[in-house]
């Protein structure tokens, strides 16, 4: 079984039992969730946890619960209020499917999911390391992270805002849980503070790079492709890499970026080649 399997049997088995009276809002999250990606977040965690010589079956409880910090920021995106996007990864939109008040529920209970299931196996032996790498994931997520980098986006719509404005946004809605996912792989294993910071900074790097090549890729790939609708950013009136600098030098920077991280793996001893590859397939993708 490879690890995307694994991956994806372990967001199963988390999914909640049959029930009568909520399943509609069950299958709302079980729509989103299992509705593929190519779950760069568990990847992250996962690893990092086994190149610091961690087992990975420790880690999946964090891989699993960031991929549905990371589902529930997605169908919250979509909604009319946010980016009113019908598509996602190729299919309608939760709300489409389910309706704008089950979309929104479904949001809130696969976030509180992933920290039930982020704590699912914790121990005497493991508390501190769990505790750590769920306060690492609540920080990220929330008002200092994802959901703060969402609020400047929306307050950004229709102006012209600078470059260190939108560094600021992608830092937060895009990088923060990227990051976090690199961190929380590092803890779980018990790594040291420096593997942590290293991580941190690759996590920042790719994170960024992430969302200047998806500037790009709303510019220049085909819906078919991408699995969303594309020329959004431009139909919202928002400020983009590609706007600000255009796409020769966006394309510049997904590189140096991409090289800027995987000079933070060097301080790894293990082997590193997944991760080098995943950084190097993220900036070269076509959707």
């Amino acid at each position: 079984m490879t690890l995307n399997e694994k991956i994806e049997k372990a967001l199963k088995s988390y999914i909640p039992p049959e029930n009568v009276y909520v399943q509609k809002l069950y299958d709302a999250m079980e729509y989103s969730l299992v509705a593929g990606g190519k779950r760069i977040r568990p990847l992250l965690v996962l690893e990092f946890c086994r190149l610091c010589g961690g087992d990975i079956e420790d880690a999946m409880p964090f891989a699993c619960a960031v991929e549905m910090i990371h589902t529930y920021s997605l169908i919250h995106d979509d909604l009319p209020c946010m980016d009113n996007d019908d598509y996602r990864r190729g299919k309608p939109s939760n709300h489409k499917v389910f309706g704008e008040d089950i979309a929104l529920l479904a949001g809130d209970a696969l976030q509180a999911l992933a920290f039930k299931t982020a704590t699912s196996h914790i121990t005497d032996k493991n508390a501190s390391r769990v505790a750590r790498a769920v306060n690492n994931l609540a920080y990220y997520c929330g008002a200092e992270g994802m959901v703060g980098g969402q609020v400047i986006d929306l307050e950004s719509e229709g102006k012209n805002v600078g470059i260190e404005r939108l560094r600021e946004m992608d830092r937060k809605k895009t990088g923060a849980i990227i990051k976090s996912a690199c961190e929380m792989g590092c803890i779980i294993a018990g790594a040291d503070e420096n593997k942590i910071e290293n991580a941190r900074c690759f996590g920042e790097n790719i994170g960024l790079a992430f969302q200047i090549k998806d500037d790009i890729l709303d510019v220049t790939a085909e819906q078919e492709k991408l699995g969303k609708p594309v020329g959004s950013d431009l139909e919202n009136e928002k400020s983009t890499y590609v706007s600000l600098l255009g796409i020769e030098k966006c394309s510049e920077l997904v590189q140096s970026l991409t090289q800027e991280a995987l000079k933070n793996l060097e301080s790894f001893d293990g082997d590193s080649e997944t991760l080098r590859k995943l950084a190097l397939s993220l900036a070269e993708r076509e959707y």
